[in-house]
């Protein structure tokens, strides 16, 4: 009797190449999850650290302020240099325009900004003034064309989101609503708004619109303005007296009774020249001061005041001035006759 052999049965093992294919696909994965988890760590700590601007709140004086650029111009030793060195060391807002800082460049001028104000534990304020028809034809008319301005507040969101880290207070288009029913734009000034709002929204940025001032467009008037902007809470509320010269006392009564009628929305007050009040002349008026300096006012309402308007920066071309926001060193001699 024959016996046959008990059949062999055969391994079919992985392939070598393949175990480690695997098991390195695998790592790659486990190493995507954990810096998921780590990205959506951090950001929910920048979100949760993101805090609005309050009393206290400092912004980094830019190294690029039209007053530290003028000094390679001015004679050391003279009062015009004295006045333009102090205002350049003051924690001031940048204007973003598209004359300074246009398409393509612009995104390069936050990143520093942001990085200055990173490396001096400040916040970074910008106010962004490049809107079509800005000004409405008068001193600071200009502005970009409509595709050409969409394309530019993305450029500067690129910027600000780049650093989730650094506090940032957007000041949007001083004088675009308040300047509206003059100008027989406002449908056209709230849409263009809403855009750079919806575009510019981001962790630890915080966005006012602009609000007039106590001696411009009544408060029914201009709440109707700033309620038709604010969607979905998107902005943190408005900002007042910019590039004008109210005493600080006025502008607060005025917030506050523009709040009421906005349920409850804060502002930003603008002090830079308002340490005189007004004289009722709002382009380049003789005996001004300085104000109080930036984070150093506010209450429920108030969030806090700043420079927005950098003293020392013409208004225009009137009593005497050069074209609007070129430094005259004069002015900045008689803003800060009684600081230094």
């Amino acid at each position: 009797m024959t016996v046959r052999p008990a059949p062999v049965r055969r391994r079919f093992g992985m392939p070598r190449w393949l175990l480690f294919t695997l098991l390195g696909l695998a790592a790659l994965v486990i190493l995507a999850i954990l810096a998921g988890v780590g990205s959506l760590i951090t950001w929910g700590v920048q979100t949760l650290s993101a805090h609005p601007p309050a009393v206290g709140t400092i912004v980094v004086a830019p190294d690029e302020s039209k007053a530290a650029r003028a000094l390679d111009a001015l004679e050391e030793g003279t009062p015009e240099y004295e006045a333009t060195a102090y205002l350049a060391e003051q924690p001031t807002t940048y204007w973003l325009t598209p004359e300074e800082d246009p398409l393509g460049e612009v995104t390069a001028r936050v990143t520093t900004l942001a990085a200055e104000a990173r490396d001096t534990g400040t916040a970074l304020a910008v106010a962004i003034y490049g809107l079509p028809g800005r000004d409405c034809g008068n001193f600071s008319s200009g502005g970009l064309a409509e595709e050409d301005y969409a394309t530019w507040i993305d450029e500067i969101a690129r910027g600000l989101n780049a650093a989730p880290d650094v506090q940032k207070i957007v000041i949007l288009e001083p004088d675009s609503l308040a300047l509206a029913p003059e100008c027989g734009n406002v449908e056209e000034r709230i849409r263009q708004l809403r855009n750079a709002i919806d575009r510019l929204g981001g962790t630890n940025t915080w966005i006012y619109v602009d609000g007039g001032h106590s001696d411009w467009v009544p408060v029914a008037e201009m709440a109707a303005l700033i309620d038709a902007l604010d969607r979905d809470d998107a902005i943190r509320g408005f900002v007042t007296n910019v590039s004008n010269y109210n005493h600080s006392t006025a502008e607060f009564a005025y917030a506050h009774e523009l709040s009421d009628v906005l349920r409850g929305a804060h502002a930003i007050i603008d002090t830079s020249r308002s340490g005189a009040g007004s004289n009722g002349v709002w382009c380049n008026p003789s005996g001004r001061l300085i104000g109080e300096p930036g984070g150093t006012l506010g209450d429920e309402v108030v969030d806090t005041n700043l420079w927005v308007k950098p003293p020392g920066e013409s208004d225009g071309t009137c009593n005497g001035g050069p074209a609007a926001g070129v430094w005259w060193p004069e002015a900045a001699v008689e803003l800060t006759r009684e600081a230094r």
